[in-house]
């Protein structure tokens, strides 16, 4: 068993490129099935001025290939795939 909390602190790490995405900032459950759908990786804030935060990076679970002791292996190939996804919902 996992709690959010450490699961929120560890590093979430793209497998395409190797980049790190970021941590991550909220979960998405399914409530009729209790089971997880995605991640959220929060953006960064911006600075010099302009408020807000960047776009959020939403992985789905079966994007999720290994949940290590510090590291989330993921898989994600940025805003394509991501547009792809939302027009399946």
């Amino acid at each position: 068993m996992v709690k959010i909390s450490e699961f929120q602190i560890k590093d979430v790490v793209n497998v395409s490129d190797g980049k790190r995405l970021g941590n991550i900032g909220d979960i998405e459950i399914n409530l009729t099935t209790g089971k997880i759908e995605a991640v959220v990786i929060s953006g960064n804030g911006r600075v010099l001025g302009f408020f807000g935060k960047d776009e959020e990076i939403v992985i789905p679970w079966k994007n999720i290939i290994k949940i290590g002791q510090d590291v989330i292996l993921v898989r994600y190939k940025g805003s394509v795939e991501k547009i792809v996804e939302e027009a399946e919902v």
